[in-house]
This record gives structure tokens, C-alpha cells and sequence, in this order.
């Protein structure tokens, strides 16, 4: 991507993109009106939707993928895809481990042989979506507020050779309703992977007002500072991935193409249309031949329910509607979820398969614990757990009450 400075301070680049102790338990009664969630009004709107089976193909593996992504990512491009799955913010928030996993896939890419000489090849020209950037000690207060929200996002334009008037752009676009920012380079061709660009317009196009307002960056007394340049090191065969490495030393993955895991992922960050976008992707998916999903193990963060939370987070957390559930293979379950700091509620059980891609759960071991401590929570709880749809980094699932889970496997 491509970099510009504040005149004297700020520089900015915007991307192309225990145990338990007995005591008094609290006891709660799962046949309690308390106990059942009373918000009925809030409950699925698309009830309907809810009871609905959809079924997609699934390699032994439980790895899932469907024609459009075969023909559009090879496997080593897959690699990189799965391994940003779960990461926020464009990789401002991901942990040593999710980085790691992205620069060995960044790296094995950049070893293959994509496209060559990318600059010179019609597939560099479109829009690119911003999918992740790393954060070099560079990189400016514009940079990390704009790339690292998620409901943001994240575009570059790229057109060297279809124009008279090449240029780079660098596009933020906060929301359908509010606008974008555009940021302007005037670009040229160094060479077959490089190119160079000047910075020299930018201004914001709010839905709001019927004109444009200028950006504040005196672009013509920065010199050298709005100059930059921006190496291509993969662009695949297919003009769907590329990375990118800037003058800043800061990697860039863009797409022009995005899977359909990726597309509900980015609907739940923004938290709008999320149901209708389940359905959407459970139905791209669907297959007439039965399959039989299996409960993979290890530990599954939910990031969205069809459900809202009631008044009562124990209620919540015993249903399965906040936290993470940690998956064992010998047919052990637990619920947990982080109240406060040092303190967590738990909730463990067991799972036995009923029938194809159906789990009945029986969850009858709850407690508060706080470091080697623990108070005994009062819970019994039987939950049916039917899996829509699994892969090894994403699952949708529906569970208490036909609610929809959708849970991330955390690494």
C-alpha cells in the first residue's frame, strides 16, 4: 500500500488496502419460568427460517469448499485465506500465533510462480478489498483507525494501464449511508512488480452533502513525503488474490474476490443482515445428499446468535449464548465465559451423537470460579444441537430454543 505524512507529525498510510470446594449452591431451576428466556418478542424474527435443515457438501476431512472457491483459489491460496479467518481488525488484533500462520502462507506464495511481471498484466487493474495489513512501528494514527474497524471498509483501486491518467486510490468507506474517503495517488510503472506513486488529492463523499469536502494534507508542500512505492510479490492466475509490500515495509493481502465464508464473517462485523446472509450462505451451499457433520474438538468462540441476551447473563452463558464452547473427542463439553477479570462462569457436560449431524447435550456441572476456586452453580441443562454447517475454522449451528450459533475455532 501506499503511504502519506502530515506535514510535521502524523504520518498515515491507508491501505490499498479447579477445583470446587462444596458450599450452598445457587440454584436455579431449568423447568423455572426464570430459568427460560422471557424476551420472546426478541427471539428470531425469521422464526420460520429457524427449523429449517440445509445440508452442503463436506470432504471426509470436514473441510469444506464449495465450486466457487476450487475454481478461483489453489491450495496454497486457500492456506492464506483460512489462516485470517478470525482475525479482527485487519490484523490489528491478531495474536503471535494468527500472525505467524499468515507470513508462513505469505511466504509460501511469494515462492510459487503467480502471474509474472503483475504490473504489466490486465489482472492488477480493479478494485481490490483490503483483507489484512501488518502493523510496522511506522504506521500513522489515520492508518490504525481506519483499517482496524471492522465495520469500515477497505478498498485500493488500481488502474496503470486501461486509462491515460494511471493512478492508485486508497478508498475507506465507512458505510452505505454515511460515505467514503478517498485518498488519490497519481501511479506510473517502474518495472514488472513495482510500482510508483505520488500522493496528490484526496477528499471526503458524504451521502449527506451534496458536495465533496476536501482532505486537510497539503499534498504539494510534502515533498518527497507523499512519494512511495508499492511491489506486487503474488498476484494469482486467477486475478483474485494479490499481496502487496510497501515502501513502509508493511505487507498487504487484497482480494478482488471473496469467498462466502469470508462475506457472512464481514456481515457479522458489521452486524447487519446477519440472518438473511446465513441463509444465503447455508443455500449457496446446499446438497441434496444427506451429510453427516461431526463436533470438531477444540475451542469455538461464538460471535453471533440469533438470540438477544436476556437480563440474566447466567441464563445466557448456561444456554450457550455468550462465550466459547471447548470441544473434547472423548464426549466431554463445556460452556465458559469470562465475567470479570480472574473470574469466569463454567459449565461442563457431555454430548453423544443422536443422529446424523444432531448432538444432545446434558450440561449438569456449573460453578463461579476465581483462580483454584469455585462456587457450585445449581444448573441442569439438555440442549440439541444440530450443526448446519462446519469447516475447520467456522460453524453454524442451531441450538437452544432454534437459536443460531455462529462459532470461530480459536487457534
Amino acid at each position: 500500500m501506499v503511504a502519506v505524512r502530515f506535514y510535521t507529525v502524523v504520518e498515515m498510510s491507508l491501505p490499498c488496502l479447579c477445583p470446587c470446594p462444596s458450599s450452598s449452591p445457587i440454584s436455579i431451576s431449568s423447568s423455572s419460568p426464570r430459568y427460560h428466556l422471557r424476551n420472546t418478542a426478541n427471539r428470531r424474527l425469521h422464526s420460520s427460517r429457524n427449523c429449517r435443515t440445509l445440508r452442503i457438501s463436506c470432504s471426509s476431512s470436514s473441510t469444506v469448499t464449495n465450486q466457487t472457491e476450487q475454481s478461483s483459489f489453489n491450495d496454497a491460496e486457500m492456506k492464506l485465506i483460512d489462516a485470517l479467518i478470525g482475525i479482527q481488525g485487519r490484523g490489528k488484533s491478531a495474536s503471535p500465533r494468527q500472525l505467524n500462520d499468515v507470513e508462513s502462507a505469505v511466504k509460501v506464495l511469494e515462492g510459487l510462480e503467480g502471474i509474472q511481471n503483475p504490473t504489466d498484466s490486465d489482472l492488477i487493474e480493479g478494485r481490490w478489498r483490503l483483507m489484512f495489513t501488518t502493523r510496522p512501528g511506522t504506521a500513522s494514527p489515520i492508518q490504525r483507525t481506519f483499517t482496524g474497524v471492522d465495520v469500515f471498509t477497505v478498498f485500493q483501486d488500481v488502474y496503470l494501464k486501461t486509462t491515460n491518467d494511471p493512478r492508485v486510490s486508497n478508498i475507506v468507506r465507512f458505510s452505505d449511508i454515511i460515505g467514503e474517503l478517498k485518498v488519490e495517488a497519481a501511479a506510473s510503472i517502474k518495472d514488472g512488480k513495482r510500482v510508483l506513486f505520488r500522493f496528490d488529492r484526496a477528499a471526503f463523499s458524504l451521502k449527506f452533502l451534496p458536495f465533496k469536502v476536501p482532505y486537510p494534507v497539503p499534498f504539494r508542500l510534502l515533498g518527497d513525503e507523499a512519494k512511495g512505492w508499492l511491489d506486487t510479490t503474488y498476484l494469482s492466475p486467477s486475478g483474485n488474490l494479490r499481496i502487496s509490500r510497501g515502501n513502509k515495509g508493511t505487507t498487504f493481502v487484497l482480494q478482488k474476490e471473496t469467498v462466502p465464508r469470508q462475506k457472512l464473517l464481514a456481515t457479522i462485523s458489521k452486524d447487519k443482515g446477519v440472518a438473511e446472509a446465513i441463509d444465503e450462505f447455508l443455500a449457496s451451499n446446499s446438497n441434496p445428499v444427506e451429510d453427516d457433520y461431526e463436533l470438531l474438538e477444540g475451542s469455538w468462540q461464538m460471535i453471533w446468535s440469533s438470540q438477544m441476551f436476556t437480563d440474566s447473563w447466567i441464563e445466557n452463558a448456561a444456554n450457550g449464548l455468550m462465550g466459547r464452547q471447548i470441544i473434547d473427542k472423548d464426549g466431554r463439553i463445556k460452556f465458559e465465559v469470562n465475567i470479570i477479570p480472574a473470574f469466569r462462569f463454567s459449565m461442563k457436560g457431555k454430548f453423544i451423537k443422536s443422529e446424523s449431524s444432531t448432538y444432545d447435550l446434558k450440561m449438569d456441572d456449573a460453578a463461579i470460579i476465581g483462580g483454584a476456586f469455585g462456587y457450585p452453580v445449581d444448573i441442569t441443562n439438555k440442549i440439541e444441537l444440530k450443526i448446519l454447517y462446519t469447516d475447520e475454522k467456522m460453524r453454524i449451528s442451531r441450538g437452544f430454543d432454534n437459536i443460531i450459533f455462529v462459532h470461530i475455532r480459536e487457534i
